[in-house]
């Protein structure tokens, strides 16, 4: 976790023993869990830091992240950026969504182990939990790192958030075209004013930055339309 800490002190992040011990405790939960279930291609230990935990905790300092209480992570897979997140901010709620069970299981079973008592998991497609009234624009900020292009992406996460509040989307390298071809769909969704924010991955090679999004109006009914159309039939 040398690498870890090192991060959390130059960025003047809080951190004790017991957060330390909780992301430790995670990732070798993660990877013992991996031998049977295909939660993640990082094996190194090292390298699942870096980019796992270092890269999750990318959005803690932004001020979008600060003000905001209520926070769900659309296609959290093994728990990223949520789970990092959790760890660092015990004040915040944090809602991992995925539409896999197994994965959510194992993500319940490593919180209650490791005393993670933040977070709650939703078995939900995206279009699903979108058009709920449960989750429809109940939430401060909306996280992820899930693999859609950014249309698509937009459509999962914009019409969760609250008017006044982001969605933050973990981009790599295709991420500028992405968002040029994704501006129609944005201010479709509600979204207004974008802006790139770097990431330590982004430092070390690996091109990865993270997209804000302001949501400055509501979704319109419409949004998001039933699966598969959002990722078959992007918005133009």
């Amino acid at each position: 976790m040398k690498k870890l800490i090192e991060y959390l002190e130059k960025k003047n992040i809080q951190f004790d023993d017991d957060i330390i011990k909780k992301f430790d405790a995670y990732r070798s939960g993660i990877l013992q869990w991996n031998r049977f279930v295909n939660l993640t291609a990082i094996k190194d230990p090292d390298e699942f830091t870096l980019k796992h935990f270092i890269d999750s905790a990318a959005c803690y300092s932004l001020p979008e992240y600060e003000k905001s209480e209520i926070i769900v992570d659309m296609g959290t897979g093994a728990g990223f950026p949520g789970i990092p997140l959790a760890i660092l901010s015990p004040d915040k709620t944090f809602i991992l969504a995925d539409s896999l069970s197994k994965r959510l299981k194992i993500i319940d079973e490593l919180c209650l182990s490791t005393g993670i008592g933040n977070v709650k998991t939703v078995h939900m497609r995206a279009e699903d939990m979108g058009r709920s009234k449960e989750h429809r624009e109940k939430y401060d900020m909306c996280v992820s790192r899930a693999v859609a292009n950014l249309s698509t992406l937009a459509e999962y996460c914009l019409p969760l958030v609250k008017n006044g509040g982001y969605m933050a989307a973990y981009k790599g390298g295709t991420g500028v075209r992405e968002l040029e071809e994704a501006k129609s769909a944005i201010k479709i969704l509600g979204g207004g004013q974008q802006r790139w924010e770097d990431t330590p991955l982004d430092r070390v090679g690996d091109e990865h930055k993270i997209l804000i999004i302001k949501k400055i109006r509501a979704t319109g009914s419409k949004y998001p339309r039933k699966a598969p159309i959002p990722s078959k039939e992007p918005l133009k």
